[in-house]
């Protein structure tokens, strides 16, 4: 099983929530700072089911609010098919919107595009996660009117680009 969650973070206090993320045991490879809709993205891999994700993950970084609480929002987002693995750190994220019938066509679409890195169907506000790599912010714009272009079915697309931890 592989989950999603996101969080938006009170103004200045990112760096903190990170450090507290890392103090969970989450590796910095699952741990992403966004450029976009939301501040963190992080990404879990291999687990055994919902009661794992939650026991583990869920509550504890939901209840990372000392006495001033560091994190407005979180979403969570579970994947329905997971996407192929990726060893490279992703230039960005889309997050992008199709109608449930189009699921598996978007995200065969999307895997054989070479930038991508993944993508995974998940349920949540967000239909499908790409992992993509690009050089720069003009490659990315690129590529990501190329997929608006050429998957069929894409109704919306959002971007975040990652920037490093630190």
């Amino acid at each position: 099983m592989k989950a999603y969650m996101t969080l938006s973070c009170k103004s200045g206090f990112f760096n903190t929530v990170l450090d507290e993320l890392i103090k969970l045991h989450l590796s910095k490879k699952d741990v992403f700072l966004l450029f976009g809709p939301v501040d963190i993205l992080i990404q879990f891999n291999g687990l055994k089911d919902l009661d794992e994700f939650i026991n583990k993950w869920f509550d504890p970084i939901r209840n990372i609010t000392p006495a001033v609480p560091m994190i407005d929002k979180t979403q969570t987002l579970i994947v329905i098919s997971e996407g192929k693995q990726f060893q490279e750190e992703p230039f960005a994220f889309l997050f992008l919107n199709t109608q449930p019938r189009n699921l598996e066509l978007v995200q065969k679409a999307l895997q054989e595009i070479p930038q991508v890195l993944s993508a995974d169907t998940v349920f949540g506000p967000y239909d499908v996660i790409c992992a993509v790599k690009a050089s720069n912010n003009q490659d990315l714009t690129q590529l990501v009117s190329q997929i608006q272009e050429k998957v069929p079915h894409i109704q919306g697309t959002v971007t975040a680009i990652v920037s490093s931890l630190y």
